[in-house]
């Protein structure tokens, strides 16, 4: 397997994150969304993009975990259960949420004049998104053992970090409990930047 990535997509992190809790082998490729390869691989010319053993390629992080999930049923990163996992899966629709607005954020403020507007609606987003997270938080992981839900957590976190250090700078126990699960190897290896 390949993964096309960059190191800044929180996106990708999720499934970095993921590959290296599996043990999965795969061919990392850092690139960027604009390259051909990409848009051959996925029409949407988006990443991450996992490129599987037969030539076909997956895309979008939700799918891509999925795969992973069904490829190597163990450790198992999401519940068996139904319900259980509609409540991991809320979670991770909330951090990509969070991921969206951040892009949307910085898109906007590369602009030569940005609308403020627009720009504080984005970060509206943001700030309600990291406030929810920071209310489900409990000790130790968001469920009974670690998985996607807090996965998607680290993946979203970093991203404000690293694009909005201001915004994240609010949560300051939310900030500190991302420092503490940065000490897991998966996620201490993939800080984005």
């Amino acid at each position: 397997m390949r993964l096309l990535y960059t190191n800044t997509s929180p996106y990708a992190r999720k499934v970095r994150i993921a590959l290296l809790e599996k043990g999965l082998p795969v061919e990392l490729v850092v690139t960027l969304p604009s390259q051909p390869e990409v848009s051959d691989k996925n029409p949407l010319g988006k990443i991450p993009v996992l490129q599987r053993a037969d030539g076909s390629a997956v895309y979008d992080s939700r799918v891509i975990v999925q795969l992973l999930e069904a490829v190597a049923p163990e450790p198992a990163l999401l519940p068996h259960d139904p319900m259980r996992r509609i409540d991991v899966l809320r979670w991770e629709a909330l951090c990509d949420g969070v991921c969206d607005a951040m892009v949307a954020r910085m898109l906007e403020m590369r602009q030569p004049t940005p609308d403020q507007g627009f720009v504080a609606h984005q970060e509206g987003k943001v700030r309600r998104g990291l406030a929810a997270i920071q209310a489900g938080l409990g000790e130790g992981w968001l469920f009974e053992d670690f998985g996607l839900a807090d996965i998607a957590v680290a993946a979203a976190v970093g991203y404000v970090g690293l694009r909005g250090p201001a915004l994240l700078a609010e949560r300051p126990v939310l900030l500190q409990r991302y420092a503490e699960w940065c000490e897991r190897p998966s996620i201490g290896a993939t800080l984005p930047g």
